[in-house]
């Protein structure tokens, strides 16, 4: 398999992607691409991107080709036969957690908007918008219900690491980016999905990278 990324610092889906096929366990090439330098526009219209209209990630598994990252999370739970945890085993449970993730495919464009990823930075808190705002509380209330009801004493929104935890990792790192307030049942969330190894290693790779890419490198005011 061959994995097609953006900037680790910047990508959030991106890092959706890499996160599920680092979760199955199956060996992969890696193939980190500079999004918005001076090839990109010619990079995106070669036979690699196609499928995906230019889009990153995107998943080559020999001649098969997946892209968008809940359809990759989807790929390789197929491709493990569901035996790598990408969604919990109880059947309530992962019906709650396919809607949340497919909810966060969908929704929080403001969140996204107004704070794009920067995995490197911290930038002093802000006034949030007030759609910003409401994308913060329906967050939290899905985070409370998942960990009330199905959390227990694992770490993760499902007890054990999912799928949904790979969807919503970008969003932890905007929380810690911005200081965007949370509730307080949400801290040791955000420091398990921030400190859980795969996260850790993707950091790395981030603070690693010479790429600047100036847009995304101010506060939201800026």
């Amino acid at each position: 398999m061959k994995l097609v990324i953006g900037n680790k610092a910047y990508s959030s889906w991106s890092l959706r992607g890499w996160l599920a096929v680092k979760a199955s366990g199956l060996a992969f090439e890696e193939v980190t691409v500079p999004l918005y330098d001076a090839d990109w526009d010619k990079r995106r219209e070669g036979d690699e991107f196609a499928p995906s209209a230019g889009k990153v990630p995107i998943l080559w598994d020999g001649d098969d080709v997946v892209w968008d990252s809940l359809a990759i999370i989807e790929h390789l739970n197929d491709k493990t036969e569901g035996k790598r945890g990408f969604w919990p085993a109880d059947m309530a449970a992962r019906a709650m957690a396919r809607s949340m993730a497919a909810e966060m495919h969908s929704s929080f464009a403001a969140l996204r908007r107004e704070h794009s990823m920067n995995i490197r930075r911290m930038f002093p808190p802000q006034p949030l918008s007030a759609e910003v705002e409401a994308d913060v509380q329906r967050i939290m209330q899905l985070w409370a219900e998942a960990r009330a009801r199905f959390g227990g004493d694992g770490d993760y929104l499902f007890g054990a690491w999912s799928a949904a935890d790979m969807m919503f990792a970008p969003v932890v790192t905007r929380f810690i980016t911005y200081q965007i307030p949370v509730a307080r049942f949400a801290l040791p969330y955000m420091q398990s999905v921030i400190s859980y190894p795969h996260m850790q290693e993707w950091i790395g790779g981030a603070q690693a990278e010479e790429w600047v890419i100036e847009k995304y490198e101010g506060p939201p005011s800026a």
